[in-house]
C-alpha cells in the first residue's frame, strides 16, 4: 500500500525504473524477434502483418514507455537531492504523472491480447493510420494509450521546471547548478513546449478515427502532410528531450571519475540551451522527400547542420575533462566514455542526412535506422546505463557488482556496434526500412546475419545487468553516503539511501560542485542553512492511482464505442479531482527527536 500511495520522489523514481525496465524488456523482445525474421533471406518466422505490428510496438514502446520513464526515474531520484530540496514542488502531481504514464503504457500493450495491435509504424503516418486504410482498433490503442501516457510526461515536465526554479538550496544560483540538473531543467522546458503538439495531433487523429472528422482524410479535404508536420514538430524536440538528460549524466560521471571539475561549465550550459532552441527549428529534415520545395529544404538543411556546433562543444568539453584527470574505469565511467565516440558517429551520420540532396538517397533506407539507433541507443541507453550504475548506491543503498557491470558494458557495447554499424552499409546498398523479408543474392545476406548476432549480444548484456540487480538486491544496504568517495554534488553529502526528508537541515551552497568544495575545506558534512527543526512532509494519497484507472477505463470505453463505460471512467477521474480540491490536505511533520531515531512520524 505504501508503494501505491506514495508521493515521495525517491519511491516514485524507483517505480518509474521498474516500469521502464519492464517495457524495455518487452521492446527488446520485439526487436529480437524482428532481427530473427531478418536473419536470412525469405525467412518466415513471423508473417508480414505481425512484423508490422512488432515494428510499430518496438519503436513506440522503446521511446515512450522505456526511454522516457528510465530518464524520469533518474530525474526523480536525483534532482531534489542535487538542489538540496526535500521533495519536488508538487508531490501529488508527481505521483499522478507516474500512474497516468503507467496505465497509458499498459493500455497500449494490452493491444497484443486484444488482437488489434497498432501496425502503422511508430510515427503512425496517415493515411495509413487513418480510418480508410486501417479500420481495426489497432491504431486506436496507439492514439489513446499515448494520450494517457503523455499526460504523465507533461505533468513531470511542469513539475521539474517548478522544482528547479523554486526549490534550490540557499546559495545554489543557476550557474552553480550541477550539469545534470541543468539538462533536466532544459528538458522539462522542451517537454512543456513539445508534448502539447503531440497531444493536439493525437486528438485530431482520434477525432478522424472515432468520430469521422476530416483533419487528415484527403478525400474529404483533409491533409496527410499536416500529420507529418504535427508529428515532427513534436518528434524532433523529443529526440533532444531524450538525449539532453544523457548529456547531463555523462557530464556528472566523467567529472566524478576524472576527479576534475567539468571543463567549460558555462559553455556546456549555453550549448544545452542552444541545442534546445535549435531543436524546434529542424523538424522538416524528416520530410526532405515530401516535396516541400528547395527553399524549405535548404533552410531546414542549414538549421540541422547548425545544431552540430553546440553538440561538438559538449564532446570536446568531455574530452578535456578526461584529459589529465586521474581516471577510474568504473562501469558507469566505461558507459560514459563509450558514449562519446558512439554518439559522435551518430552525429556524423546525422549531418550526412541533413544534406537534402543526399537525403533523397538515404531516406527510408537502413542507413536511417543505423543513424537513429546510434543516437538513441549509443547515446541515450548508454547514458541511462551509466547513470543507473552511478546512482544505484544512492537510490538503493547497495553497490552493483563491478565485474558483472563490465560484462554488461562489453557485451552491450560490442553487440550494439555489431548490430547497427553494419546497417549503414545495408542502407547504402539499398535495403529499405520496414521490410519484413528480402530476396537473396543482393549483398544483404551476410550483413543481416551479423546484425542479428549483435542483437543477441545486446540481449546478453541486458540479462547480465538484470542478474547484477538481483544479486545486489540480496546484499545488505551498506553503501556509504559518498559511495564513490569522489562525489562532487549535494546528493553524495547525505546517507544512502536518503532518509524520507532527504536533508535534515537545508544545506548552504558555497560554490559549484558544492560537496567537493566542502570536502576540500576539510569538512565532513555540508554547512547547514537553517537550525534543526520540525520538517513538513506531504501526505501519501491513493487518488493519483484511482484517477489513472479512471482514464484507463475511459480509454477502453471510447475506443469500443461504449460511451457509458467512457463516461464512467471520466466520472471516476473527475470525482477524484473534486475530492482533491475540497479536501484540505496539510501533510504531516517529522519532529527533531524522530529525525534522530530515523523514525517516520
Amino acid at each position: 500500500m505504501d508503494w501505491l500511495t506514495t508521493v515521495d520522489h525517491k519511491k516514485i523514481g524507483i517505480l518509474y525504473l521498474i516500469a521502464g525496465l519492464f517495457f524495455f524488456l518487452i521492446g527488446g523482445l520485439e526487436a529480437i524477434v524482428m532481427r530473427i525474421q531478418l536473419m536470412k533471406p525469405m525467412n518466415d518466422v513471423v508473417s508480414a502483418d505481425t512484423f508490422n505490428e512488432l515494428l510499430t510496438m518496438h519503436g513506440t514502446t522503446m521511446i515512450f514507455l522505456a526511454a522516457m520513464p528510465m530518464l524520469f526515474a533518474l530525474m526523480n531520484a536525483v534532482i531534489p537531492l542535487q538542489i538540496g530540496a526535500r521533495d519536488v514542488a508538487f508531490p501529488f502531481l508527481n505521483s499522478l504523472g507516474f500512474w497516468t504514464f503507467f496505465f497509458g503504457g499498459l493500455l497500449l500493450n494490452l493491444s497484443w491480447f486484444a488482437g488489434a495491435v497498432p501496425d502503422a509504424g511508430w510515427t503512425s503516418y496517415v493515411p495509413l493510420a487513418g480510418p480508410t486504410y486501417n479500420s481495426g482498433h489497432g491504431v486506436d490503442y496507439y492514439v489513446i494509450g499515448l494520450q494517457i501516457a503523455g499526460i504523465g510526461t507533461l505533468l513531470g515536465g511542469i513539475n521539474f521546471m517548478a522544482t528547479i526554479i523554486n526549490m534550490r538550496a540557499p546559495g545554489l544560483s543557476f550557474m552553480r547548478l550541477p550539469m545534470f540538473t541543468w539538462t533536466i531543467f532544459i528538458t522539462s522546458a522542451l517537454i512543456v513546449f513539445a508534448f502539447p503538439v503531440l497531444t493536439v495531433g493525437l486528438v485530431a487523429l482520434m477525432f478522424d478515427r472515432l468520430f469521422h472528422a476530416n483533419f487528415f482524410e484527403v478525400g474529404n479535404g483533409g491533409s496527410s502532410v499536416l500529420w507529418e508536420h504535427i508529428f515532427w514538430v513534436f518528434g524532433h524536440p523529443e529526440v533532444y528531450i531524450l538525449i539532453l538528460p544523457a548529456f547531463g549524466i555523462i557530464s556528472e560521471v566523467v567529472s566524478t571519475f576524472s576527479r576534475k571539475r567539468l571543463f567549460g561549465y558555462s559553455s556546456m550550459v549555453f550549448a544545452t540551451v542552444l541545442i534546445a532552441f535549435l531543436g524546434f527549428m529542424v523538424w522538416a529534415h524528416h520530410m526532405f522527400t515530401t516535396g516541400l520545395g528547395p527553399v524549405a529544404n535548404g533552410l531546414f538543411s542549414i538549421a540541422t547542420m547548425l545544431i552540430a556546433v553546440p553538440t561538438g562543444v559538449k564532446i570536446f568539453n568531455w574530452l578535456f575533462t578526461l584529459w589529465g584527470g586521474s581516471i577510474r574505469f568504473t562501469t558507469a565511467n566505461l558507459f560514459g566514455i563509450g558514449f562519446i565516440p558512439t554518439f559522435v558517429m551518430g552525429g556524423v551520420t546525422g549531418v550526412m542526412l541533413a544534406s537534402a540532396p543526399a537525403d533523397f538517397q538515404y531516406h527510408d533506407s537502413y542507413f536511417v535506422v543505423a543513424h537513429f539507433h546510434y543516437v538513441i541507443v549509443g547515446g541515450l541507453i548508454f547514458g541511462i546505463f551509466s547513470g543507473l550504475h552511478y546512482w544505484w548506491p544512492k537510490m538503493f543503498g547497495r553497490m552493483l557488482n563491478e565485474t558483472l557491470g563490465k560484462i554488461t558494458f562489453w557485451t552491450f557495447f560490442i553487440g550494439f556496434h555489431m548490430t547497427f554499424f553494419i546497417q549503414h552499409f545495408l542502407g547504402l546498398l539499398g535495403m529499405p526500412r520496414r521490410v519484413y523479408t528480402y530476396l537473396g543474392g543482393q549483398g544483404y545476406d551476410d550483413m543481416n546475419f551479423i546484425s542479428t548476432i549483435g542483437a543477441f549480444l545486446m540481449g546478453v548484456g541486458t540479462i547480465a545487468f538484470l542478474l547484477n540487480v538481483f544479486i545486489a538486491w540480496a546484499k545488505p544496504r551498506n553503501a556509504a553516503g559518498d559511495a564513490w568517495e569522489d562525489g562532487r554534488t549535494l546528493e553524495w553529502s547525505i546517507p544512502s539511501p536518503p532518509p524520507e526528508y532527504n536533508f535534515q537541515q537545508t544545506p548552504l551552497v558555497r560554490g559549484y560542485d558544492a560537496w567537493w568544495k566542502e570536502k576540500m575545506d576539510g569538512k565532513t558534512a555540508m554547512t547547514p542553512a537553517e537550525p534543526i527543526g520540525s520538517i513538513h512532509m506531504p501526505s501519501p494519497s491513493i487518488l493519483p492511482l484511482i484517477m489513472s484507472i479512471g482514464l484507463f477505463i475511459a480509454g477502453f470505453g471510447f475506443m469500443y464505442d461504449r460511451l457509458i463505460v467512457g463516461g464512467i471512467g471520466l466520472a471516476i477521474t473527475l470525482g477524484c479531482m473534486v475530492i482533491r480540491s475540497l479536501y484540505d490536505d496539510h501533510g504531516f511533520h517529522i519532529e527533531p527527536e524522530d529525525q534522530e531515531k530515523g523514525v517516520h512520524a
